[in-house]
């Protein structure tokens, strides 16, 4: 999980968008736990009410649920919303980055090519993290 501290979106939204991302990838599986507060801010070098805003988000969103006194574990429905809030925000990227194309006077067959381009480059990477 990748946290910058630069960035203009808080960190606990990183967060959040982080441990979303990890369900939708199946990295998370519904019934399994999710790290606790204290592992996760020594993890990210962050303070531990960060994570807990973060995990508050997640749990108000149903995507995880807390066991009082064990930590807090993937919802059945939290793979499914936190896919769709990820196909969403792909959406919502991709829509900006063409406008920003198209506004630079891009033609959308160089818009189309440099997508390919970016696809094959990432699946290539996944390949050889794997």
């Amino acid at each position: 999980m990748d946290i910058d501290p630069n960035s203009h979106v808080p960190i606990y939204e990183q967060i959040v968008d982080s441990v979303r991302a990890g369900i939708a990838a199946g990295i998370y599986r519904p019934g399994e736990m999710l790290p606790s507060l204290r592992t996760m801010a020594l993890e990210l070098v962050v303070n531990p009410n960060t994570v807990q805003r973060a995990y508050e988000v997640l749990e108000r969103e149903g995507i995880v649920y807390s066991r009082r006194g064990i930590g807090l574990f993937v919802t059945k429905q939290g793979v499914a919303s936190s896919r769709a809030k990820s196909k969403s925000a792909l959406l919502a990227n991709l829509s900006g980055n063409i406008a920003s194309a198209r506004s630079a006077g891009l033609a959308d067959e160089s818009i189309r090519t440099a997508f390919e381009k970016a696809l094959n480059r990432t699946a290539q990477q996944t390949r050889s993290k794997t």
